[in-house]
């Protein structure tokens, strides 16, 4: 096994509890891997400006791969290291397919949400979190018709994003779309959400292109996520810790299995150049026991 020299992890049902806070344990040891020069890079369906402060102001987040991948962020120098975006055309068909059917859509563009005025009036009726319903107040700027703002501005577009009030309808949507469009990276981080990416812009692919940027490979790095928009950097990284609330294919694509939804510390101890342990602590009002299924 290679040096681990790159920690990405998800935030939300990751990194971050229920409440969306960032504990103390888990910063002490976001922290201690670093000062072990490890570089720590949140990786997020989120634009930027709206992962938590208490992440982004932690001293030694260096980089962030943000909105599934479409964007690499090289937070210290204000600037984007490498983007993967869907056309501006590709992302208008999308939602005049998703006209069709009872959702709510947006979508990110030069890190910022916007969302049709009349969708955004209505977003609270299909979120369940207060959390994330005080989110989409605060980061989608309402234009008078969404479809129309992205062919006058005709720019790349990071995400198009779907919130439904019905599961099945969702599951249908998230199949639909995959064999409904070429060239889409198709995704959920929310029980009520869709996500549509350009095919390479995933974080699995992102996480590639920081490799290069920082001169390592993916044998190099760990992941730890929940969501299906984390399966690709599981599958790619040298080392991956899927959650015990993630989906079965999610579990799938990891090659190890923490308890989840519960705060966790962890620390990787060197005990020679091609060997590691990694401890996971795993806390949440209280202590759980680690459930391991072995590292490769």
């Amino acid at each position: 096994m290679e040096e681990i020299k790159i920690i990405a992890m998800d935030l939300d049902g990751t990194l971050l509890d229920s409440e969306k806070r960032l504990s103390e344990e888990n910063r002490a040891a976001l922290e201690e891997a670093a000062n072990k020069g490890i570089e720590i890079v949140p990786t997020t369906g989120r634009i930027y400006v709206i992962i938590p402060e208490a992440v982004r102001q932690l001293p030694f987040i260096n980089y962030a791969i943000t909105v599934n991948g479409a964007e690499v962020y090289d937070v210290k120098n204000d600037q984007v290291i490498a983007t993967n975006e869907l056309t501006w055309q590709k992302a208008v068909a999308v939602m005049e397919y998703l006209d069709g059917f009872d959702v709510v859509y947006d979508c990110y563009q030069g890190g910022w949400g916007y969302m049709t005025a009349a969708h955004l009036e209505k977003v609270g009726d299909y979120l369940t979190s207060d959390h994330f319903k005080a989110l989409y107040a605060h980061s989608r700027k309402p234009v008078p018709e969404l479809k129309n703002y992205l062919r006058e501005k005709g720019e790349g577009v990071q995400k198009v994003q779907f919130c439904t009030k019905n599961g099945d309808l969702r599951a249908f949507l998230l199949e639909d779309l995959k064999t409904r469009f070429d060239g889409v990276a198709i995704s959920t981080a929310l029980p009520y959400n869709g996500e549509i990416n350009d095919v390479n812009g995933h974080k699995g692919g992102a996480l590639v292109k920081l490799c290069d940027h920082l001169g390592c490979t993916m044998e190099n790095v760990m992941t730890l996520g929940d969501g299906l928009n984390d399966i690709t950097m599981l599958q790619m990284a040298g080392v991956s810790v899927a959650m015990e609330n993630a989906a079965p294919e999610v579990k799938a694509a990891a090659k190890s299995l923490a308890y989840a939804f519960f705060v966790f510390r962890f620390i990787v101890h060197f005990s020679s150049p091609k060997e590691y342990i990694l401890l996971f602590d795993f806390m949440q009002r209280g202590r759980r026991r680690l459930h391991f299924q072995g590292v490769r």
